[in-house]
C-alpha cells in the first residue's frame, strides 16, 4: 500500500477497528476513522509506537463535536454543579449499529462530572435497536436506516427541576460533511512534512478546517 496521495476512510465494523488500524499504520496509508467501538486504549497504543498519521473520532459530525467539546468544557469549569441530579439517558440508532453511541459516551461522561450521578454505562443507557421502539421516540420512519437520536436528562433529587439535551440526526449527511473536513485536515498535515500523529475531531475544528 503506502502509495502517494492515497488517503484511507474507515467506516467499518467494531470488531475490524483494532485491526484496521495497524494495518493502515504498519503499511504509512494515513486514514480517517470514524468507526466506533473495538479496544479504543489499545487502538491509540498501537497507533502511537508505529507513529500514525490519521483522524480517529467517535463522531464525525462537526456541529456534535463542537457541542461535546463545549459540554466538557462546562464541566471543567463547574463541576458538580448538578450535585443530586439523577441523569438519564436513551439514544436510537438504526438496528444494524452494533455498539453503544461513541458520542453518547463522550457526553454521558461530561454529564457525570456536572451531576456526580453514578451513572452505569452499561446498565443504566437505554439503547433502541428496532423500528418500533425508534418510532415511538420520534424518529422519521425514512430515517430508520440511518439515524442518530439521543436525549439525555438530568432531573433534581426532589423532582422539581429538569434539563434536558437533545441532539437528532437523520440520515448521514453531516457525518460526510465532517469526514471530508477531516481528509482535507489530515491531507494538508501529511503534505507539511510533519511526523506520524492521531488527531481528534477536535484538532480540525480547532484549525478552522471547516467547510
Amino acid at each position: 500500500v503506502g502509495a502517494e496521495n492515497v488517503l484511507a476512510i474507515d467506516y467499518t465494523h467494531p470488531s475490524a477497528v483494532n485491526a484496521n488500524g495497524v494495518f493502515y499504520a504498519e503499511n504509512k496509508l494515513p486514514f480517517v476513522m470514524g468507526t466506533t467501538g473495538g479496544d479504543r486504549d489499545q487502538l491509540m497504543a498501537d497507533m502511537e509506537s508505529r507513529t500514525a498519521f490519521a483522524v480517529i473520532a467517535p463522531n464525525m459530525g462537526k456541529q456534535i463535536v463542537a457541542m461535546q467539546a463545549g459540554l466538557e468544557e462546562l464541566a471543567q469549569k463547574f463541576p458538580s454543579a448538578f450535585a443530586g441530579y439523577k441523569l438519564e439517558v436513551t439514544e436510537s440508532h438504526q438496528k444494524t449499529k452494533a455498539d453503544t453511541s461513541g458520542t453518547a459516551k463522550a457526553v454521558i461522561s461530561s454529564l457525570k462530572k456536572l451531576s456526580d450521578d453514578g451513572f452505569d454505562l452499561e446498565e443504566d443507557i437505554k439503547m433502541l435497536r428496532d423500528d418500533e421502539s425508534s418510532l415511538a421516540f420520534g424518529v422519521p420512519k425514512e430515517a430508520m436506516n440511518g439515524h442518530a437520536f439521543h436525549t439525555y436528562t438530568l432531573t433534581s433529587a426532589d423532582g422539581t427541576v429538569q434539563f434536558q439535551l437533545q441532539h437528532n440526526v437523520s440520515g448521514r449527511t453531516v457525518y460526510a460533511e465532517g469526514t471530508a473536513d477531516a481528509v482535507k485536515f489530515l491531507a494538508s498535515k501529511v503534505k507539511s512534512g510533519m511526523d506520524g500523529t492521531v488527531f481528534s475531531m477536535i484538532d480540525v475544528l480547532q484549525a478552522g478546517a471547516l467547510e
